[in-house]
């Protein structure tokens, strides 16, 4: 959704169908369809499988291994020479060369995520300031109760967030899925790197729309959105 209200025709592809999505999707293994078509885009983004690189990972699933396919994104997009972001965890082998935060946009979760961007021949994006945390996330951690303005958008009991609260702290509307839902990344983070790519990139400037007419069409669609 933030690609698109930053002006791109978006193109999902996941290996699970997702009929929530509210853009054209294609399933199949997200590899082998960037191989086929990935020069057909402008730019293109990949959030693999973050469990190799989650803190969870390291603690209560330790001993499990996990496929990293970040290096294999990675190669695809050199290989073929076209513009891509890489989003994943803190802690992933990625270069930060961007890392986002919820304060950052008023959100009402932190969701720290980083980025690898390959814009070739480009100063790549403008790291926005991380603001200081107004408090701590809501719920229960090592047996202490923590109020909080953020809500923790991923697993479930120990006053996680429901999916009415996560929808409305990450600014996502069109799923009630609760799975989508804690894999996503805010669509604030999205509009915000397609703007940087647009205007620091070979789009340049003149091709940045209005946010207000794409806002008013998803509205003509009937598809819901928070704004």
């Amino acid at each position: 959704m933030g690609y698109w209200l930053a002006g791109f025709d978006v193109v999902g592809v996941d290996i699970v169908p997702r009929p929530n999505y509210p853009f054209a999707f294609i399933l199949g293994d997200a590899l082998e369809v960037m191989r086929e078509i990935c020069q057909e885009f402008n730019l293109v983004h990949a959030s693999p499988p973050c469990q190799a690189h989650t803190t969870l990972t390291k603690g209560t699933n330790k001993g499990r291994t996990y496929v990293d396919l970040i290096p294999q994104m990675r190669e695809v997009c050199e290989w073929f020479g076209v513009d891509w972001v890489i989003e994943n965890v803190v802690g992933a082998d990625i270069r930060r060369d961007l890392s986002l935060c919820g304060e950052m946009f008023g959100l009402g979760v932190i969701r720290h995520r980083d980025f690898e961007t390959g814009w070739l021949g480009t100063p790549g994006p403008e790291q926005p300031r991380h603001l200081k945390h107004r408090g701590p996330v809501r719920g229960w951690r090592h047996g202490v109760w923590r109020d909080g303005p953020y809500i923790a958008a991923y697993g479930k009991g120990g006053g996680k967030g429901t999916v009415a609260e996560m929808q409305k702290a990450m600014g996502i509307t069109w799923t009630d899925v609760h799975e989508e839902l804690t894999e996503a990344i805010p669509p604030a983070y999205t509009r915000y790197i397609g703007q940087q790519f647009i205007t620091t990139g070979e789009l340049g400037a003149a091709h940045l729309p209005d946010p207000a007419a794409r806002l008013a069409a998803l509205d003509r669609s009937g598809l819901a959105l928070a704004s």
